[in-house]
């Protein structure tokens, strides 16, 4: 596996089949799902330009994801919003191994960080029902 121009290159054998690229991309999106799949996540941070962008129908699902590739590895940093009630440090440990299983399922790489920003707090929004006589 070797970094060339920004793309990640694996081999698996002599088999002569070729070679396999993987752009970071790629593995922003997978880790965007993986951790969007968490129960407790309410979604992830964006900017300005995604939150248009999804309102015009198109699901940007590497948002809140930034992919690095350093001579350490891949290093993985999520940026996301939790659910009110939840245990944050439970439901970080499990962004963290969903982003590993899902990059090592369907890549065969291993990512030699995750690291989970929490970015805020979703409250349930309150509806306050109006009250209806039965008169």
């Amino acid at each position: 596996m070797a970094e060339n121009q920004n793309l990640l290159q694996m081999s698996h054998g002599n088999d002569g089949l070729g070679k396999i690229e993987i752009a970071p991309e790629v593995i922003e999106v997978i880790a965007g799902i993986a951790a969007s799949e968490v129960e407790g996540v309410s979604q992830m941070r964006g900017n300005f330009a995604t939150g248009v962008v999804e309102r015009l129908g198109k699901k940007n699902h590497g948002k809140g994801v930034k992919v690095e590739l350093a001579e350490e590895g891949i290093i993985i940093d999520i940026y996301c919003v939790m659910q009110f009630g939840i245990s944050i440090p439970n439901v970080a440990q499990k962004i963290q191994d969903n982003i590993r299983q899902a990059l090592l399922d369907m890549t065969a790489l291993e990512a030699d960080e995750v690291n989970v920003h929490i970015v805020g707090v979703q409250f349930e929004n309150m509806k306050v029902e109006p009250e209806i006589d039965d008169e």
